[in-house]
């Protein structure tokens, strides 16, 4: 509202708070407004001070102006009380300021509407900088909101306090002259970002008139008080101080572009870097909608106090309360009582591993109790070889029977098969096929341990020692009795037993993280033992080392007949079962080559392949394929989650460069593409259209698909997936099929809804849909809602599935799917170094739908998730619910999140199923 009065040319503007601060102009009409061709005189003009409640006269400042006819000057600055207010230092600057900003030059003839505009401008500026600051509506949400989002120092790397910062400045002033140079400030501080941390020094230099490139220990004090205050206002001016280069109090659509561009580097966002320019100008347009060519502090404090969005209702925030309280640890100090909770839950978590694992364990028991009793009995034998050769017959069946197990595991196809077609999944943990291959490996470690040891170091020196009539019940075993070590060993039971460890030593090491993920450093040639090639090709040793098996099962000293010869019994089946295996996945995939339809390759090293989709090949989301291209190697298989849907018309994978094989495929497929045009996605791209001119791709062979844990979530109503990085690929596959089956199955019922309209079908009214329901359909899909995590530390990331991520958005009116991108090497929400990140990607969603991070109509979040919150809003908002939560990714987190699932599962009424992908 304005309240206009005139009293001898001098006119009063009364202004409220929110006028004065908001987007609307504020009008100075009056003698200021009329035409300038006039005979010039003494214009005045009288504003209330911002903040002001009260209507006295006091209450203003009375501003009068010399208007001639080329300038513009100002007279007087007085208190409507009669306080001359010409020796305030900084209302004198804002009128030079007036008087610099008015003054036209040496030009006679001025246009009378710009001259009004400047001065209305100037006056407004004034007015919005007087004695006292605005005042906002600073309720305590918003408050608590706006300081997190200008925290200089955050918890990891810097607010470790002063004592830790005088010691590094002690320390790196000693070589310094006992000076702090600008360039290690961000180090002495504990901020990574050295660029972030120059800007701050010159910042904090500025405000104190400081002209040099270091600083003593009584500056940097002065500069930690400073960015460790934790006043929203100390916080606020220290934000606008860097963006204020040239300290003018005003801030630039420059100034706006240079923070962008040092936010970008420091939270290592290219694209954003890029796009600089364009974003400046979205933050000018929304916080300068005078067109005044600046903002002001006070239009930053406006944008920061916007509280977040209060979204959980009562009820949900009591239950959320209620959960916090169950989920606080709780320490036990009775033992038995700890220890029988601890083994409850465990076995709830783990039953069928353990059953799995005891029947195991029970079978070697009995196995090596059953010979170890056996030749305990054989009075010749015993009698001269003792316990050590019980223990050597009865560590060597555990073998046989671990041999024949360790095969099973890597069946892909029959494990497929028995996980798709019987309901054997529901009591045996398929999941852990690759981690049981793995325990049965170190079981044969240990055996192979307990047998050679018991011969070697036991058995033959005892033999080699015996008296002749103690040898004589066993001669008919070993013949003449041996006078040398060697003779044991030269025999076909040694040397086949010898070669058997080393091989399968070879192997194991090469299996082991170390070798097989290229960690071990080796100098050359020996490099060569490391990486996926080294392990694929060492692993196919165990053709000889099962034919050298056999032959030493047959060799056998103590053993003459045939069928207590019983390695080849252990053996046979599995053997058959899994050159089956590898039969089947040979004349499947040479049948005939996919046709490559489009390669991509994206920010990160990753390659996208698009292909057709085999004569009847059918897969299920979660599931993976083997690919081979014969150009890199006609030997290896490689497996990759699937990234299409079902209901594609092709098969699509993501592969990231890891390793030698990836990195010769990436490099082979790029060779075949260009730069995209026309906006197409990706860093190099080739598309196979309907022509001739098609680019030449190599063959492509692919085998599958094969079972993963992520396939079974169609048996959840709820959903939570996980990916880390490149870890998403399966769960994009799912998202997307979410989707389609829910559009599915509303054209369904539609159909159903239609067809019994027109047969007079009795409706059940209720649920808009025929009755009986589809119970087909109700079976094989009961997913209501899904929550997608994908965390990655790369914004180019987000390129991989950003045509994914859109077209999900889109499709999903009812919002079944709660889709959440995060990028970890933005600085988490409440540091400085992302503020502006926060509010230009606020700016730019709300405008124009887009988030500024990932590129898509999904809102990026900052930092890592916070995955006890994640639980728990699901928790809060499906109670009594059964949730499968699906992981793709690092091991790290594998812990964390099956930790979480068990927490939960145990003190709410939610359950959390944990799988991981493991292939």
């Amino acid at each position: 509202m304005q309240k206009m009065s005139s009293d001898d040319g001098i006119y009063h503007h009364h202004h409220s708070d929110k006028e004065v601060l908001g987007t609307d102009k504020v009008p100075h009409i009056g003698p200021l407004s009329g035409s300038l061709n006039k005979r010039a005189g003494r214009k005045g003009s009288r504003f209330n001070l911002p903040g002001s409640s009260s209507s006295k006269g006091d209450d203003y400042v009375e501003i009068t102006l010399d208007v001639g006819d080329d300038s513009v000057a100002v007279h007087s600055l007085k208190a409507t009380n009669g306080d001359d207010l010409q020796d305030d230092h900084e209302l004198t600057l804002l009128a030079k300021g007036l008087e610099k900003k008015s003054s036209v030059g040496s030009s006679m003839v001025r246009n009378a509407s710009a001259k009004i505009k400047q001065v209305g401008q100037e006056l407004k500026r004034l007015t919005s900088l007087s004695k006292k600051p605005s005042r906002f509506d600073r309720t305590k949400s918003a408050v608590a909101h706006a300081l997190k989002g200008l925290k200089f120092i955050s918890k990891t790397d810097g607010g470790h306090g002063w004592i830790a910062v005088e010691k590094l400045f002690d320390e790196i002033s000693a070589s310094n002259n006992g000076v702090l140079p600008r360039s290690r400030f961000g180090e002495c501080i504990g901020m990574e970002s050295k660029e972030f941390a120059g800007q701050l020094f010159d910042a904090l230099a500025r405000k104190r008139n400081l002209q040099f490139d270091s600083i003593d220990k009584a500056h940097l004090k002065e500069f930690w008080d400073q960015i460790s205050n934790q006043s929203f206002d100390a916080r606020l001016q220290t934000f606008f101080d860097m963006v204020d280069k040239d300290a003018d109090g005003r801030i630039t659509e420059e100034e706006v572009k240079e923070i962008i561009s040092l936010s970008a580097t420091a939270n290592k966002l290219s694209n954003i870097q890029k796009q600089a320019e364009e974003y400046a100008a979205l933050i000018m347009e929304e916080l300068d909608p005078d067109n005044l060519g600046f903002i002001m502090i006070h239009n930053l404090e406006m944008l920061l106090l916007q509280g977040p969005d209060q979204s959980v209702r009562g009820e949900s925030r009591n239950l959320s309360q209620m959960l916090s309280q169950k989920l606080k640890p709780t320490y036990d100090y009775n033992l038995v009582r700890r220890f029988y909770r601890d083994t409850v839950y465990f076995l709830l978590d783990n039953w069928q591993r353990v059953w799995v694992m005891a029947l195991w364990i029970g079978a070697m028991c009995g196995l090596f109790s059953y010979k170890y009793i056996e030749y305990r009995q054989r009075e010749d034998v015993f009698e001269v070889m003792g316990h050590c050769v019980c223990f050597a017959k009865g560590a060597a069946e555990t073998l046989k029977l671990n041999m024949a197990l360790i095969l099973l595991p890597v069946c892909r196809n029959t494990i497929t098969w028995l996980r798709n077609k019987t309901k054997l999944g529901a009591a045996v943990p398929f999941d852990d096929n690759l981690n049981f291959h793995k325990v049965i490996a170190v079981g044969i470690s240990i055996g192979v341990g307990i047998h050679g040891i018991s011969h070697l170091a036991c058995d033959f020196p005892r033999l080699l020692h015996a008296t002749p009539d103690e040898y004589e019940p066993i001669e008919k075993y070993f013949g003449e009795q041996a006078k040398s070590y060697w003779h044991f060993v030269k025999h076909i039971e040694g040397v086949t037993g010898i070669i058997m460890v080393v091989l399968m030593a070879f192997a194991f090491t090469l299996a082991t993280p170390m070798f097989r993920r290229g960690r071990m450093k080796l100098p050359k040639p020996l490099n060569k033992l490391t990486g996926f090639n080294a392990f694929w090709y060492s692993h196919h040793l165990f053709v000889i080392v099962y034919t050298l098996l056999i032959v030493h099962g047959i060799k056998l000293f103590l053993t003459k007949k045939w069928y207590k010869k019983t390695t080849w019994m252990y053996l046979a089946i599995p053997v058959f079962l899994y050159i089956c295996e590898r039969l089947t996945r040979l004349l499947r995939s040479s049948i005939e080559a996919v046709t490559i339809q489009k390669v991509a390759v994206y920010p990160g090293n990753v390659l996208a392949l698009h292909m057709s989709r085999p004569r009847g090949f059918r897969y299920k989301s979660g599931q993976y394929i083997f690919v081979n291209c014969d150009v890199v190697s006609p030997f290896e298989w490689h497996p990759f989650s699937i990234t299409s849907a079902p209901g594609d018309d092709y098969v699509s994978v993501h592969i990231r460069t890891l390793g030698d094989w990836t990195g010769q495929l990436r490099t082979v497929f790029s060779k075949v593409c260009k730069q995209p045009t026309n906006g197409k996605s990706g860093l190099l791209r080739a598309d196979c259209l309907q022509g001739n001119n098609n680019p030449e791709f190599p063959r492509v062979l692919i085998d599958g698909p094969y079972g993963a844990p992520a396939q079974d979530y169609k048996k959840y109503e709820v959903v939570l997936l996980v990916g880390l990085g490149i870890g998403a690929t399966p769960m994009i596959s799912i998202v997307k099929d979410i989707v389609h089956n829910i559009r599915s199955m509303a054209e369904d019922e539609d159909e159903e809804l239609s067809s019994a309209l027109e047969n007079g079908v009795a409706i059940n009214y209720k649920t808009s849909s025929p009755s009986p329901p589809n119970p087909k359909t109700r079976e094989n899909f009961k997913t209501k809602r899904a929550y997608f995590y994908w965390v990655t530390r790369e914004q180019g990331s987000f390129d991989w599935f950003k045509g994914i991520m859109n077209e999900v958005a889109e499709m999903d009116h009812d919002h079944v799917i709660e889709l959440h991108n995060y990028c970890t090497s933005v600085y988490e929400e409440g540091d400085a170094r992302s503020a502006l990140i926060t509010m230009l990607q606020s700016l730019n969603h709300a405008k124009n739908g887009v988030d500024v991070v990932s590129g898509t109509r999904v809102k990026s979040h900052f930092a890592k998730p916070n995955w006890r919150s994640v639980y728990k809003h699901i928790a809060v908002n499906h109670n009594n619910a059964r949730v499968g939560v699906f992981y793709c990714g690092a091991p790290a987190l594998t812990k964390v999140l099956s930790q979480l699932a068990s927490d939960f599962s145990h003190k709410t009424s939610t359950k959390f199923d944990f799988h991981k992908e493991n292939f």
